[in-house]
């Protein structure tokens, strides 16, 4: 399973880019999510590799600024993946799927005590995949992540995780743009070459120390290291398509990057008590390091007709262009927040925090270096009142930082980009706690955005402010014993208020103004048939706009899904249905030379043995 599967039924996120069919992107509210792991930010590199879901337990979606608790981040929300944890029983599940394109994927799941009296515990996850797709490309991946949680003492925890990708695939980077739409040629049709493989290495390693002082105080403490490597040694793009709108001019491309991190955090929770008010208030410090380096060459190669059905011709251009660079972040931040209880019906939270970054990048060539740097502080206000034992109503309010990355004329670094959040909005829990609802109305403006230069193309100016506002519903529940429903809606109008670049007005991309699901499924309880499932769903995105420019746009699809399972004792089993109804849809786009379409009727079917 994607990821994008896990979040189709979220209000306001969207896939917005594929990195080339190696990863996932998403877009939050309008903007761009931050991806995160057990609360370590993932670079932007790093988490170019497909998430790998068998050692993910869930997956949550925190919307609106969250710089206050997250660090550095986008406006729009983040995502952050919880990774399984051992048990104190044994277990084990041994899993294989199968289906349309020769798809094949086996995963083990283990996990028990390897002490009598339980104190030291693990858990394995090992997934291979074998996949082809519509488009023609073949991927593989090996994934496996150990993790060990020792119980030091009654009060104390340490928990040590590792997780190793291996990922080899094509660089597809789909479709393309022609005049205000896109090319009218098959969706399955592959502009890449099959051969020009990317392959991909991601290491994590995370060491958890928990301890609890006392019973109102506890201590988190953790570090985290994550190297990645990437190759390709001779990968054809699309370099660009040439004023007649058939002529695509290939890139080529070869080289390497590699990425090293290293994060600590320290969080420290105190309960104290001030008369009849309760607090919980954390106090926490982050250091972080990151570095990426890159060694590259790069030319245009040959032409190839689109509108030529292949096999094409992919030939080495006759000289390159080499690009040696190293980027360098260095970051620190320090947070404080109290979650004051006056009564049990209204809460206030009160927090900020104070970044810096530092990210130079050095041209190894040239010697050249373009500064990057800044600092901010992030404020945040929450207000919740429960008018009701079953309804909340809530407030917020929130900043968020992120560095800017570019070069002025004057070598001046730029100001950090900032978002501002407000939030307003109801929880309700319905038919006797059965029923869940969520109402959110925002708006969130993003400034300091760095746009090009009118006077010096070559350079930028921080002139740019984007906002997006709208609505969103989240509804999901177990309407009667073993019928339960999950219901989305988002209303998000996403334009670029002020550049100098682009039209003010314009839409953000990628961001549908309309955008629902629904996915109901029923499992039988008990008779003859327990055990017997089924379930069904509609994914509806409206019209999306392709670039800043909004050029083109790629229009609005409805998808529908459908399963069948079967879980009883220590057997899972389901057939999954995908875009039942054969529909031709795009699933992202990011400029007019990347335009993933989604995949046609699919069949998968799992199998799930526990032990």
């Amino acid at each position: 399973m994607r990821v994008r599967d896990a979040l189709r039924n979220v209000s306001g996120v969207y896939l917005s880019d594929t990195g080339g069919n190696f990863g996932e992107q998403f877009n939050i509210r309008g903007f761009r999510s931050n991806n995160y792991t057990n609360a370590f930010l993932s670079s932007i590199v790093d988490s170019f590799v497909f998430v790998d879901s068998a050692n993910i337990e869930r997956i949550d979606v925190l919307k609106g600024p969250s710089s206050v608790l997250f660090g550095r981040a986008e406006p729009s929300g983040i995502i952050n993946y919880v990774t399984k944890r051992p048990l104190p029983t044994p277990y084990a599940a041994v899993g294989f799927t199968a289906g349309s394109y020769d798809f094949y994927r086996t995963t083990v799941d283990l996990s028990g005590p390897l002490t009598s009296d339980g104190n030291l515990a693990y858990r394995l996850n090992v997934a291979y995949e074998d996949a082809n797709s519509f488009r023609g490309t073949q991927g593989r991946r090996v994934f496996f992540a150990p993790v060990l949680e020792w119980k030091v003492g009654p009060e104390t925890k340490l928990t040590f995780e590792v997780e190793h990708t291996r990922d080899n695939r094509p660089f597809d980077q789909g479709l393309f743009a022609v005049g205000n739409g896109v090319a009218p040629v098959p969706y399955n049709r592959l502009f890449a070459d099959p051969k020009g493989l990317i392959s991909g290495n991601v290491t994590r390693v995370t060491a958890l120390l928990e301890h609890r002082f006392a019973e109102n105080l506890t201590m988190r403490s953790g570090g985290r290291y994550t190297s990645y490597l990437e190759s390709y040694p001779s990968l054809f793009s699309a370099g660009e398509l040439l004023p007649d709108n058939r002529s695509l001019l290939l890139a080529n491309q070869r080289g390497y990057g590699y990425t090293e991190s290293v994060t600590f955090q320290n969080d420290l929770i105190w309960k104290p008590r001030t008369g009849s008010i309760d607090h919980t208030v954390l106090f926490g410090l982050e250091l972080g390091k990151f570095a990426q380096s890159f060694d590259a060459f790069f030319g245009f190669a040959n032409v190839i007709d689109i509108y030529q059905p292949p096999p094409y011709v992919f030939e080495s251009p006759p000289g390159s262009s080499v690009f040696v660079g190293i980027i360098t972040t260095s970051s620190f931040g320090v947070y404080l927040q109290d979650q004051i209880s006056f009564s049990d019906n209204l809460k206030l939270v009160l927090g900020g925090r104070y970044d810096t970054v530092s990210a130079p990048f050095t041209d190894l060539q040239t010697g050249d270096v373009s500064p990057s740097e800044g600092q901010a502080f992030s404020p945040r206000v929450g207000l919740l009142y429960k008018p009701a034992s079953n309804v909340s109503l809530f407030a917020n309010f929130n900043q968020s930082f992120a560095p800017s990355s570019g070069l002025s004329t004057t070598g001046t670094p730029f100001l950090p980009t900032r978002g501002t959040g407000f939030e307003l909005g109801a929880k309700a829990d319905l038919l006797a706690n059965r029923l869940f609802a969520n109402l959110a109305l925002f708006k969130i403006a993003k400034t300091n955005v760095v746009t090009a230069d009118p006077a010096n193309p070559r350079f930028s100016i921080q002139v740019g402010e984007q906002e997006s506002q709208g609505v969103e519903l989240d509804v999901s529940g177990e309407l009667l014993p073993g019928w339960n429903v999950v219901a989305s809606y988002a209303y998000t109008d996403a334009r670029i208020s002020r550049d100098n670049t682009f039209p003010v007005g314009n839409r953000l991309p990628t961001t549908p103004l309309h955008g629902g699901s629904f996915w109901t499924a029923y499992r039988i309880g008990e008779g003859a048939l327990e055990g017997w499932g089924a379930g069904a769903g509609v994914f509806m995105v409206g019209e999306r706009l392709g670039d800043l420019d909004n050029s083109y746009s790629v229009p609005g699809y409805t998808r529908v899904d459908a399963a069948l399972y079967y879980r009883r004792g220590s057997l899972n089993a389901a057939i999954n249905f995908k875009n039942l109804l054969n529909a031709q849809y795009i699933e992202a786009a990011n400029f007019r030379t990347a335009i993933y379409p989604g995949a046609p009727f699919t069949v998968q079917g799992t199998l799930e043995v526990r032990f």
